[in-house]
């Protein structure tokens, strides 16, 4: 199991300053949504630049028309991204032409279809799926497996079942980490790290218990012993 830390922080300057105190650790970093689309590009370079061996998630879960999301894919291989993210609710199609395309890039990126978002419970994901959590999401994870894809996105909760309706390597990062049994904030499904370990997650990614602690180091160096 590996730890990707979540560089969710209101400026690039505390983004890189987490970074900077993280850059003798194994870590993955985890670049968002907000973070990407307010510093881009240079903010990756300026990642690799604290330690060329920091691995990158992109996760910005690309969903769209199947063409947008593989040309879409392709430009995130020009990032020098580690592992990026689709929705699997793009189907089959959309999921499958991502993985052609790649088919000829030397070292790929890690692709991974988000399932169902941690801050769903059962009754708001009902209202929109129509379906439970458990089931839908093992149903979105095969289909990411029959279209190639690394792995899924889903919360602990998921990630055992996935992988016995897929196979044992295929690979499940689950966002919403306590460590210790922080506030939960948005996320709705969260779990510690012994059971991110007991339902077999490849990936764990814990934010605001790192950078919102006194001691992010710290925190971060304790989370991966407990790993």
């Amino acid at each position: 199991m590996e730890l990707c830390v979540a560089l969710d922080l209101p400026s690039k300057k505390e983004n890189l300053e987490l970074a900077k105190l993280l850059k003798s650790e194994d870590v993955w970093l985890k670049v968002g949504l907000r973070s990407f689309i307010r510093d881009g590009k240079p903010l990756l370079e300026e990642i690799k630049a604290i330690n060329p061996n920091f691995k990158i998630f992109l996760d910005l879960k690309i969903y769209d028309i199947p063409n947008t999301m593989a040309d879409a894919a392709e430009s995130m291989v020009s990032l020098g991204v580690d592992m990026f993210n689709v929705h699997a609710s793009s189907g089959k199609e959309a999921m499958s032409l991502v993985m052609q395309r790649l088919s000829s890039v030397q070292n790929p990126p890690l692709v991974l279809a988000v399932t169902a978002l941690t801050s769903f419970d059962e009754n708001s994901f009902f209202a929109i799926y129509n379906e439970k959590i458990a089931k839908k999401a093992a149903q979105f994870a095969k289909d990411a497996y029959a279209s190639g894809l690394n792995g899924v996105v889903c919360s602990v909760y998921e990630s055992l079942l996935i992988k016995q309706e897929t196979t044992s390597n295929f690979l499940t990062l689950t966002p919403g980490i306590r460590p210790n049994q922080e506030a939960q904030g948005d996320q709705k499904r969260v779990a510690d790290v012994k059971m991110a370990r007991e339902q077999k997650s490849d990936f764990i990614v814990v934010g605001r218990p790192i950078y919102q602690s006194g001691d992010p180091l710290g925190v971060t160096q304790k989370i991966l012993e407990q790993i």
